[in-house]
């Protein structure tokens, strides 16, 4: 059977990381690595307290380099890695869609426009919306949805895929790195959880703008 791992990006979230391994842990994933990108709370020792193996980055560097420092250590140990959000987004139960396709594939990729079953704002959907578009322009890879944070590798994808973008800009240099690659992916529809905390540490219209920036200074001027 495949080693899956869960790779799970985290920063300041002590209040829900327990619940996330946790409940991972009930669903059967055992495999847990949770990457803490300098936190200035607990998320290391709840996190570890609640099972989780944790990699620690001295300061916070962004979800990017979160997720590229769980992938290196990974590449030699998980034959699977599902990235997972620490905020209680996504729910473990999905996990299996993922594993399903991934026998096939390299990458599969969460869609929270597959179907209707999540429910968000106006304003978030409309940036999403925005944001399907602009990655299309820049990858060539016509999604329903680019910047979700549920998503699956295999190895050859974990050792192809090099994140050098350290904050949220990450999404879009994923799909064009698949691209860069070769490597075969799919979508799989996805039901995401917003609370109010969740959507607290969401992205905002300024945010998203600088993110554009960089992904575009990225790729044209680098």
């Amino acid at each position: 059977m495949d080693k899956v791992f869960v790779l799970i990006p985290a920063f300041n979230e002590e209040s829900s990381i327990s619940k996330v391994v946790k409940d991972l842990k009930k669903n059967g994933y055992n495999n847990i690595l949770v990457v803490d990108d300098g936190s200035s709370d607990n998320t290391t020792a709840v996190a570890e307290k609640a099972g989780a193996e944790v990699l620690t980055h001295i300061i916070n560097r962004g979800q990017g380099a979160a997720l590229q420092t769980g992938m290196s250590y990974l590449k030699d140990k998980a034959s699977v890695v599902v990235h997972f959000d620490a905020d209680g987004q996504h729910d473990p139960k999905q996990i299996p869609r993922f594993l399903k396709e991934i026998k096939n594939y390299d990458v599969v990729l969460g869609s929270r426009f597959l179907d209707k079953t999540t429910k968000m704002p106006l304003s978030k959907k409309i940036l999403l919306k925005g944001a399907v578009w602009v990655s299309w322009a820049m990858t060539g890879l016509k999604l329903s949805d680019t910047h979700n944070g549920f998503r699956a590798l295999n190895n050859k994808a974990l050792r192809k895929i090099k994140l050098k973008q350290d904050d949220m800009g990450h999404a879009t240099e994923i799909l064009d790195e698949i691209k860069i690659n070769k490597l075969k992916y799919k979508e799989v529809p996805v039901t995401i959880k917003y609370t109010s905390y969740s959507m607290s540490k969401g992205q905002s219209v300024f945010n998203s703008l600088k993110i554009l920036y960089h992904n575009l200074h990225h790729k044209f001027i680098k």
